[in-house]
C-alpha cells in the first residue's frame, strides 16, 4: 500500500529561511528542511493501481506557473493543546486554491474519495509532543510571526509518498508535473 499526497516543495533558500526559526520550543519535534512542502491534498493509502490511475489523472491537471508567499506563523489545535507549528501562505491566493482544487478533482476521478476538511495552505514546521507547554507555544507564534517570504514561484507540483516512522513521516518525489 502506498500513502500519498500532492504538494508543492519549499525551494532550498526558503527552507533554510524556515530552518533559522526552528529552535526554542521544547517538546517540537521540527521538520526537517527537505520535509517542507505545502500540501494540496492528501489522498492516504492506496494500492499500487490506484495509484497509477491517480499519476495519470494528475497529468491532465495543467494550469500557468503563480507565485506564492509563506506570511505568518501559527498553530493547530485548541487553547488547551496545541499539536502542529505551521508557517501560513498568504491568501487569498486563487491559483494555489484552485490548482489544490484540481488535484482533489484529480483524485476523485481516479476514485479516491477527498478530504472533508477544509483546506488550508501552510508548511508544517513541527509537530508537538502532548506536554508541550501552551504559554511557551503562544510565545514562540507571537516571536516569530511577522514571517513573510519573498515571492516563491510555482511552476510545478509533485506526487510524494509518505512513510510513516518512529523518527517522524520521511517523503518520496513519485511523479513531478509541470504547470
Amino acid at each position: 500500500m502506498l500513502r500519498l499526497f500532492t504538494a508543492l516543495s519549499i525551494p532550498e533558500d526558503v527552507a533554510e529561511t524556515l530552518q533559522r526559526r526552528q529552535s526554542g520550543l521544547p517538546g517540537a519535534r521540527w521538520r526537517l528542511p527537505e520535509a517542507l512542502h505545502v500540501t494540496l491534498a492528501f489522498h492516504g493509502e492506496m494500492d499500487e493501481r490506484r495509484a497509477d490511475d491517480l499519476a495519470s489523472e494528475l497529468s491532465r491537471v495543467g494550469g500557468a506557473p503563480f507565485q506564492i508567499a509563506l506570511k505568518g506563523v501559527g498553530a493547530f489545535g485548541d487553547a488547551h493543546r496545541s499539536h502542529t507549528i505551521w508557517a501560513g501562505v498568504e491568501t487569498p491566493n486563487q491559483a494555489l486554491s484552485v490548482l489544490a482544487g484540481r488535484c482533489r478533482a484529480a483524485a476523485a476521478r481516479a476514485g479516491i474519495a477527498a478530504e472533508a476538511r477544509e483546506y488550508r495552505p501552510h508548511v508544517t514546521l513541527a509537530y508537538l509532543k502532548p506536554q508541550t507547554d501552551p504559554a511557551r507555544v503562544g510565545a514562540w507564534i507571537t516571536g516569530h510571526n511577522l514571517l513573510h517570504s519573498p515571492p516563491i514561484r510555482i511552476d510545478r507540483f509533485g506526487l510524494y509518498s509518505s512513510v510513516l516512522t518512529d523518527a517522524g513521516s520521511h517523503y518520496q518525489l513519485e511523479r513531478e508535473y509541470l504547470l
